[in-house]
């Protein structure tokens, strides 16, 4: 046995398995974009069967390759699956219609957090020694829990200490000393709060900070460009948002919609507990009405969920993406918003956009958040209407860290700027308010998030409204159908005096 085991290693073989997708010539399923590929869809439709049987493997032709079957889009369409590298090979002399992509992951879109690589030189010097900063209400004094404090001793070099607030709103800094200057503090609260930016400070033990309440009547970026929707805002358009999943909050009705997720519960569509996608989902839909809720730029439209991260995961797998964009076309959406980014361009999930526009539905995306970098993907597939984001001077109160995303060039106003964080470039379709924005976070509460994840949604909520009510919508969902969304979407834009890379076509006029 030992004996074989070594040839088997001399001769190359590789037995370890990683996850592929297997998808037809074209588009996510075979027939849908006028395929005749009789053996592909025969050797899927095979795959489908085994995935149903107790081990999910099938062995395809002579060559023996083995395909374990972990998840399925169609019966004879793309499959998620397990292999090895040898089984590829063997595959792909049998199936050489079938094309095979590596799973990747994405991430949401929403602006990253400056966060420290090393501690301060003069750590060792005081080596134990730590700053308790006190993180407190500025309306009464009550201490803040469970936030973020960091801080930069140098902040070019990202060197600093960061921690998170106790109970009492204690955070625990290793600074290498009792007192310490440091260039930048930033506190970021998970909900109910602005976060907070100071510069050029002296820490010590008896510091305290004061976050600000969120105040529902405030005019933040997205209320100042686009007032208080009317309630009939979005009338009779579906919007599908594709995300960490939607709610529950008071303030949002979600229709319906899946969890395409390999492993979980299909219809656990609801929020996986990080609150990213209910806050994009307030951004469009929101139902209340301030000071005791807050209302998104189309409130009247049919929103749907789509959860495509998992429970206690930051990344999403392209398979889950592309079954929930197929999901979501065969839910009748009109527009899609996908607020993550982040992987390589990726044969499935382009596939399941071209689909998407094939069948009279338009896809908006962000286009990330890699200071100043070149848009991600999936904002820069050719067919996703792709959003930077837009921020404004004034509509965020002092020493929040909002101040620190406001950088030239501004536009025609000078108050308006492009967010520092957001990427650009030729792919660039829109720009919308995407730093500052109050908007809902799961079990009925409120949170402020910057990001281009931010401005997609405002965007989509913008589409939906100018889109309500337009003969558009009647029309056979087929590529005509979600050409002339976009034209009209599009049309709708109004430049505000920055460069095509950073605004496109500028801000959607409602």
């Amino acid at each position: 046995m030992k004996k074989q085991k070594k040839a088997s290693r001399a001769a190359g073989t590789t037995k370890a398995t990683t996850r592929y997708i297997l998808l037809p010539p074209r588009g996510l399923a075979v027939g849908d974009v006028g395929q005749s590929t009789p053996k592909v869809a025969s050797f899927l439709v095979s795959l489908h069967t085994a995935m149903t049987t107790a081990k999910g493997v099938h062995v395809d032709g002579t060559g023996g390759a083995k395909v374990k079957v972990l998840d399925s889009i169609h019966e004879n369409g793309a499959k998620l699956v397990a292999m090895s590298p040898d089984d590829v090979s063997a595959l792909r002399a049998e199936q050489p219609g079938i094309r095979v992509v590596p799973e990747v992951f994405y991430h949401t879109a929403r602006a990253r957090r400056p966060e420290p690589v090393s501690g301060p030189t003069t750590a060792a010097a005081g080596l134990g020694v730590t700053i308790k900063v006190t993180v407190v209400s500025d309306a009464d004094g009550t201490a803040i829990a469970g936030a973020t404090v960091v801080a930069f001793t140098n902040f070019a070099k990202r060197e600093g200490a960061q921690a998170k607030t106790t109970k009492k709103g204690v955070a625990s800094l290793s600074l290498g000393a009792s007192s310490k200057k440091v260039e930048r503090l930033y506190v970021y609260a998970e909900n109910g709060f602005w976060n907070s930016l100071s510069k050029n400070i002296t820490l010590t033990s008896t510091t305290k900070i004061a976050l600000q309440p969120i105040d529902l009547s405030f005019t933040d970026s997205l209320r100042h460009f686009y007032g208080k929707a009317p309630t009939t805002g979005g009338k009779s358009v579906i919007v599908g948002v594709i995300d960490t999943g939607i709610g529950p909050h008071h303030d949002l009705n979600v229709a319906g919609g899946e969890n395409t997720v390999v492993g979980e519960d299909p219809t656990d569509f609801a929020d996986n507990g990080e609150g990213h996608g209910t806050h994009v989902g307030g951004i469009i839909a929101a139902r209340g009405t301030p000071p005791k809720g807050i209302r998104g730029l189309a409130p009247a439209v049919t929103l749907r969920s789509y959860r495509v991260f998992g429970k206690g995961n930051g990344n999403a797998s392209n398979f889950s993406i592309a079954k929930a964009i197929d999901r979501a076309v065969a839910d009748r959406c009109d527009v899609i918003n996908m607020s993550l980014g982040g992987g390589p361009q990726d044969e499935a999930t382009h596939s399941a956009i071209a689909d998407a526009r094939a069948k009279g539905t338009i896809v908006i995306a962000a286009t990330g958040n890699d200071d100043r970098g070149p848009v991600s993907f999936p904002g820069a597939d050719p067919l996703v209407i792709a959003v930077t984001a837009l921020g404004r001077k004034g509509t965020f109160p002092s020493g929040t860290v909002e101040a620190g995303d406001v950088v030239a060039p501004f536009g025609t106003d000078k108050k308006n700027y492009i967010a520092s964080f957001s990427n650009v470039g030729p792919e660039v379709h829109l720009t919308a308010p995407g730093d500052g924005i109050i908007s809902t976070f799961p079990g009925n509460r409120y949170a402020i998030m910057d990001g281009t994840s931010m401005a997609s949604p405002a965007a989509a909520g913008a589409a939906a409204r100018v889109l309500a009510g337009s003969p558009v919508l009647s029309q056979p969902r087929d590529q005509a159908r979600s050409d002339a969304m976009a034209e009209i979407v599009l049309k709708a834009a109004k430049k505000l005096g920055f460069a095509a890379t950073l605004e496109g076509q500028g801000l959607i006029g409602v």
